[in-house]
């Protein structure tokens, strides 16, 4: 990424205009391909529908020029429309409102007296949070209404506004760390950023990614492959070209070998395509750990350890694993980090944005974050503890997409609402705190469509692009906005219209009604593999950095041991063996020939793949998903 302007390319209004109509359409875009059956675009670290929009602007872009030359977007409006868009649509995904809307009605909806929800947590739910009408509620899981009646609209403003401005303060903190840490992450370090190469190529002046032959054959193929397997789950006669999930237990079903669990191979080519980018050592890691986490399985049925139910305590050891990567990152950073303490004292005029400024954001988001928590009735050391976990888990995830282009990072059901309960006990928290929990869960579920990596990266699109940094770092907060009200605009228009779902809010509130019930004592045993995971990432961070010919990653430990892994290991090792064999037969000049071909191959796919996406939502019916 070294294609360097001499000179900061404008943003124009325009631009800013077509970012306040792009994310909300693109939340829109996201919301309604999970409803309605053609999956989710922010499962992997890419986000198809960023990248197609961007394609398209650059179709019009074509057309305009032939008119005028200035009405055409410049590679920078268009690097940050990217941008923007992938912080903004993210939240749409499945990981945030596609969970926090079922939360914000679901415990008023579904109590009974069966479940006594009423006595058990209700006198703990921040009623300035959620719609509790059960007659506005009515319309949300029923259908058939319209949110754009006064009587629904109104009920839920309060809810609106207080989850966005909590939202935004979330992403301001991510933003205000992705500044602190940007100069020496993406000036200093000069890390690879691979996710991103794809919207910087296609972006590129002269428009020379489009004119290499190897780009339009890594296309072809990537759409080629698209359509038939579309066309094979429209028609099965049709024959299928891989895209589907096999679970090797079906090969293993006697015992021990079935306790491997779980374990799906498959091969999807815009996986191949961005594992071809990630470096060797990482890709390699990524799949020895998948492999060596089902030899801990089988261990524990050999073994018959039954007082580890959960044997090898994967999600655990992850959780471990993240923030041992968070500790290495800070570490590494360490002799920078005083340097942005100097200027604290001693402001220096040439940098973008001033450390002081970036400290007062930071802390003014923060103490909104706690304020707000506070409101909701959660002790003060716990949200202390709660959020740094969290934010150390996002630094965790920002660094290694930086550094090594991890195509997935989703960390299920670990997050500090699943550790703190385990490692404290249900009583030390107390009820109100694990009711605030459960509101939180839209946090925690998962973290595939985290905030902080976008804006990171953008970062690194903008030395590339000499993208200003003040405006962009503002765009970057109107995105987070935006994208939240387009995403309560976009469920709630579609729940009222035609119902809504339950599913993530009874994942929470049966859990919180589980803590509530059974007040279960410290988990020692998780408590450990946690520690367990930590150490050990760690420990191979040190041998990295002591010894040249250790391959084994902290990162692929990290990543490997949680869910979105299963699906695209098969992508991950083809992808680590054709980079092997390019390199190993064809040396550096035949990887840098390979790196169009793989791009298009990622590039095909996302094209078929947003058309079978747009095609679901439009007729209201499941189509083919290329993301598993």
């Amino acid at each position: 990424m070294n294609d360097v302007p001499t000179k900061n390319l404008r943003i124009r209004p325009f631009t800013i205009f077509l970012i306040c109509v792009l994310v909300p359409l693109n939340c829109w875009w996201v919301s309604a391909s999970i409803i309605r059956g053609g999956g989710s675009p922010t499962q992997v670290s890419l986000f198809f529908n960023a990248v197609i929009t961007i394609l398209i602007l650059l179709g019009l872009g074509l057309l305009l020029r032939r008119l005028r030359d200035t009405l055409a977007l410049n590679r920078a409006e268009l690097l940050v429309i990217y941008t923007c868009i992938s912080v903004g649509a993210g939240l749409a995904g499945v990981d945030r409102f596609l969970v926090l809307m079922p939360l914000i009605g679901h415990a008023h909806w579904f109590a009974t007296p069966e479940n006594d929800w009423l006595n058990l947590f209700h006198l703990h739910i921040p009623q300035w949070l959620v719609v509790s009408d059960k007659r506005v509620l009515e319309g949300y899981y029923h259908g058939f209404s319209s949110i754009y009646e006064s009587f629904y609209l109104s009920a839920w403003l309060p809810a609106i506004f207080w989850w966005t401005l909590f939202i935004v303060a979330v992403h301001l903190v991510m933003l205000c760390l992705s500044l602190i840490f940007r100069k020496q992450w993406v000036e200093s370090e000069r890390l690879s950023y691979p996710i991103i190469q794809l919207p910087f190529e296609m972006t590129a002046s002269g428009g020379r990614f489009f004119r290499s032959p190897w780009m339009w054959l890594g296309l072809t193929i990537g759409i080629s492959i698209d359509i038939i397997n579309g066309l094979n789950f429209l028609f099965p006669a049709v024959p299928s070209l891989g895209g589907k999930l096999y679970d090797l237990r079906r090969i293993f079903t006697e015992r021990p070998w079935s306790g491997i669990g779980w374990s799906p191979i498959a091969v999807f080519p815009f996986g191949v395509g961005l594992s071809f980018f990630i470096p060797l050592d990482l890709s390699f890691s990524c799949w020895a750990f998948w492999l060596i986490w089902r030899a801990e399985r089988l261990l524990g049925v050999i073994a018959g350890w039954r007082g580890l139910p959960r044997f090898p305590y994967e999600a655990e050891q992850s959780h471990g694993a993240y923030i041992g990567l968070c500790v290495v990152a800070i570490w590494m950073s360490r002799r920078y980090l005083k340097q942005v303490a100097h200027q604290l004292v001693a402001p220096r005029r040439d940098e973008p944005i001033s450390y002081r400024f970036i400290l007062i954001a930071l802390l003014g988001a923060a103490a909104f974050i706690v304020g707000f928590c506070l409101k909701m009735g959660m002790t003060f050391w716990i949200i202390i503890v709660y959020f740094a976990i969290w934010f150390a888990i996002a630094m965790a995830i920002t660094r290694l997409r930086a550094e090594l282009g991890s195509p997935v990072h989703d960390l299920h059901f670990i997050g500090p609402d699943e550790m703190l309960p385990r490692l404290l006990g249900i009583r030390r928290l107390g009820a109100v705190n694990l009711t605030g929990f459960a509101y939180l869960y839209c946090l925690n579920r998962a973290h595939r469509s985290h905030a902080m990596p976008h804006q990171l990266e953008g970062f690194k699109l903008a030395e590339g692009a000499n993208i200003p940094l003040r405006r962009f770092a503002l765009l970057m907060i109107l995105a987070s906005a935006l994208g939240a009200l387009g995403s309560f605009w976009a469920y709630l228009s579609m729940y009222y219209a035609e119902g809504g779902a339950s599913g993530f809010g009874r994942e929470s509130f049966n859990r919180l009604e589980t803590w509530l019930t059974y007040a279960a004592p410290p988990n020692v045993p998780a408590i450990g593999f946690a520690t367990f995971g930590f150490g050990l990432t760690l420990l191979l961070a040190a041998m990295r950095m002591r010894f040249l010919w250790w391959n084994l990653h902290p990162v692929g430990y990290a990543i490997s041991g949680s869910w979105a892994i299963n699906p695209m290991i098969g992508s991950i090792f083809v992808g680590w063996l054709l980079k092997w064999l390019v390199l190993k037969y064809g040396g550096i000049r035949l990887h840098r020939k390979a790196i169009p071909f793989f791009l298009g191959i990622v590039l095909g796919e996302f094209v078929i793949g947003s058309f079978w996406s747009l095609l679901a939502v439009a007729l209201d019916q499941p189509m083919y998903r290329f993301l598993f």
